[in-house]
């Protein structure tokens, strides 16, 4: 198994660009919670709780992330549980708005990755490597960390191998 840092490092040198990372901080958490609304309906109603798809999910993706840092999954343990508790919300609702808020998101969401990477001038990271639909939640918020001032040593490993991000962004000639 990879490495945090050689994770991120693979997933940043896709997303050097401040404009592409600023989508990201919007586009991703859209994208996470369309998915998680649509995957909320749950498949076993229990007395406590109900069982659905997206609880799995998130489950699966909580521990991968806690193996690969503790505090990054930690920190997208809490953001996926409440993504959850909130599409579950949601999806009790009609299908229509169910239906309509998981779709528009996910749809807007993947917009905004693509406008991203237009200003990048490159692909999306998982294009090359489909774990980068894995890594590019927990980008986000190693990104928000990073400008918190928290995990310099991760940081500065990420940036020795993918290159800090742009100071000035390239000019877009449309």
């Amino acid at each position: 198994m990879k490495s945090i840092s050689e994770h991120l490092t693979t997933y940043a040198s896709y997303h050097r660009d401040p404009r592409n990372i600023a989508t990201h901080f919007i586009g991703i958490p859209m994208i996470i919670f369309a998915v998680t609304i649509l995957l909320s309906r749950p498949l076993i109603s229990m007395a406590l709780f109900d069982l659905s798809p997206a609880i799995v999910m998130a489950a699966i993706a909580c521990v991968y992330y806690l193996k690969l840092d503790l505090f990054l999954g930690l920190v997208m343990t809490c953001l996926l549980s409440i993504s959850v508790w909130f599409g579950a919300a949601i999806a009790a609702s009609s299908t229509l708005s169910w239906l309509g808020w998981g779709v528009g998101l996910f749809v807007v969401g993947w917009i905004l990755q693509f406008v991203g990477h237009f200003y990048e001038g490159k692909k999306p990271a998982f294009v090359d490597d489909i774990m980068g639909l894995a890594i590019g939640p927990l980008f986000v918020v190693a990104e928000a960390v990073f400008m918190l001032g928290l995990k310099p040593k991760l940081k500065r490993m990420v940036e020795k191998g993918a290159g800090p991000i742009a100071i000035q962004a390239k000019t877009v000639m449309v």
